[in-house]
């Protein structure tokens, strides 16, 4: 490791930095992972992992039995004047996946991906805070923990939070506003004869009130995560007691319904929503990641699977450079990739808080008047759940897809996710696509095979290239697919045409550290 305690250090050990030291270590990457917290959160915090988390978990052997102790998302149901006005499904889509969205605690994600870290060898530095970072043409110094421990690496990934220590030393601008006053958020143990197999929603002039079902190992099914908008609520009123009368005040007001009966709290809190986007994603040989980069509104559920696809997409570039079979500059194509999907994600989660919360007679009049109608068209529910899902992210104005201009007309194109298809292995054997993918490349050839086109892959990949075939259906085309499930190049003839590529894709720049 050329005198380094760890190739990459990760700052932080949420859902963002357990994901990208997991994908780092399955692909041979040296990783510490430290932060400042005494231990695992123990809270739920989120409480939805939509398709695309599933799927980046599925890749990285992190999922484990998180679909057995969860509920899969459904629906959502938005009520008017009592009534069900618009239940939004959630699904596949038609996108190919076979990993539908979950309800699941933040907590029980963070301890899935922390078993799979102990198995790739890592253990967390927990109590170890980041007290400073230099950097220099060969790596960076951290210096860690009450006893100022210096750690020397050639690499830093900041994934710690919206307070982010990481950025802060860096350098890195936050800039964003603060988009509404406080929410209420509560997991209660509760007698609600709702339907369980989705979420629930009450549009109010005083505030939208939400219900989510959660699940409990060796309980009954009576968890359910609770928010609510009060913005005109008592600050001080904010222990576990208060919070939890001000909810059973709240129930009948915002629901209009008398049946239901909270028993106890697991879990409070009180936040305000922010709107924030890093000013870069990048400072010389430091990165940010996940909540350290962009925050946004909890509307639609986008934090987590957002934080972690940041780490799925890092990971195999920092790793490429790691082994240097690409130059450093291929790591700016991180923030290419990403930033822009985090601001679609700002935008759009902003635009949701604002028709949600909204107390203007415009407000209110698009809610009821306006998106109940067209929120019932099949057409838009779809969407809203397609959006909802991240299944659509495509890097095809992204620098890697750059010169890729070959049948366009097909589907998928470079820089598009790629379905989780059914396989065979060389050996005849069958499998998944996604299932090869996490600490690998595939290269997707026809029934023939594709010789040369392996070679040249794995002239500059080693052998993290993989061949599949498509079972059952013809392709006459071959395919390398990225470790993140993303189309790298497609093409039928010219294997030196895929060499050509990669060789652009690997040399982006030259030294830049």
């Amino acid at each position: 490791m050329s005198g380094y305690d760890a190739e990459v250090l990760v700052v932080g050990a949420g859902p963002a930095g357990l994901a990208l030291a997991c994908a780092l270590r399955m692909h041979g990457v040296s990783v510490q992972v430290v932060d400042a917290a005494s231990g695992p959160a123990a809270t739920s915090r989120a409480n939805i992992l939509h398709a695309r988390g599933v799927e980046v978990l599925d890749r990285l052997g992190a999922l484990g039995d998180l679909p057995q102790h969860s509920l899969t998302a459904l629906t959502i149901t938005q009520y008017l004047d009592g009534r069900p006005a618009i239940t939004v499904r959630f699904g596949d889509l038609g996108l190919g996946t076979a990993r539908p969205a979950l309800y699941v605690s933040q907590a029980d994600i963070e301890a899935g991906l922390r078993r799979r870290l102990t198995d790739l060898g890592v253990d967390i530095r927990w109590d170890t805070a980041l007290v400073d970072l230099t950097q220099d043409a060969d790596g960076a110094t951290a210096v860690l923990g009450h006893d100022g421990t210096p750690l020397r690496c050639a690499w830093v990934t900041g994934c710690d939070g919206a307070h982010s220590t990481v950025r802060e030393l860096a350098g890195i601008g936050f800039t964003g506003v603060r988009l509404t006053e406080r929410f209420l958020l509560a997991d209660v143990h509760a007698d609600w004869p709702v339907d369980r197999a989705g979420g629930h929603g009450w549009p109010h002039q005083d505030g939208p009130f939400f219900a989510v079902p959660m699940r409990e190992v060796g309980r009954a099914d009576d968890l359910w995560r609770l928010m609510a908008y009060d913005p005109a609520g008592d600050d001080s009123a904010s222990g576990e007691q208060e919070i939890l009368n001000r909810f059973r005040e709240l129930v009948p007001e915002r629901t209009g319904r008398t049946d239901i009966r909270i028993k106890d709290a697991v879990w409070t809190s009180i936040f305000r929503v922010h709107r924030r986007l890093a000013d870069t994603y990048r400072q010389g040989r430091i990165f940010l990641a996940g909540d350290a980069a962009h925050i946004h509104s909890p509307f639609g559920g986008q934090g987590v699977v957002t934080g972690i696809g940041d780490a799925e997409n890092l990971a195999w570039k920092l790793a490429l450079v790691v082994r240097g079979q690409a130059a450093a500059a291929l790591l700016d194509t991180y923030e290419a990739e990403r930033r822009p999907l985090a601001t679609e994600v700002l935008r759009r989660t902003t635009t949701a808080t604002r028709l949600q919360v909204g107390d203007s007679p415009l407000m209110r009049f698009l809610r009821t008047r306006v998106l109940v109608p067209i929120g019932n068209l099949a057409s838009v529910q779809r969407q809203a759940g397609r959006l909802a899902s991240q299944l659509w992210v495509s890097y095809r104005r992204g620098p890697l897809a750059r010169g890729t201009t070959s049948l366009l007309g097909r589907r998928p194109r470079p820089g598009d996710r790629v379905a989780d298809l059914a396989c065979l292995r060389p050996d005849g054997s069958q499998t998944r696509l996604h299932a090869e993918l996490g600490r690998r490349w595939a290269l997707l050839t026809p029934a023939g095979g594709a010789h040369a086109h392996l070679a040249e892959a794995r002239n500059r990949l080693g052998d993290t290239v993989m061949t599949l075939t498509r079972d059952p259906g013809p392709q006459h085309d071959v395919w390398l697919i990225r470790p993140d499930a993303h189309l790298a190049w497609r093409g039928r003839t010219a294997p030196a045409l895929l060499g050509e590529w990669l060789d652009n894709a690997l040399q982006q720049g030259k030294a830049r550290p």
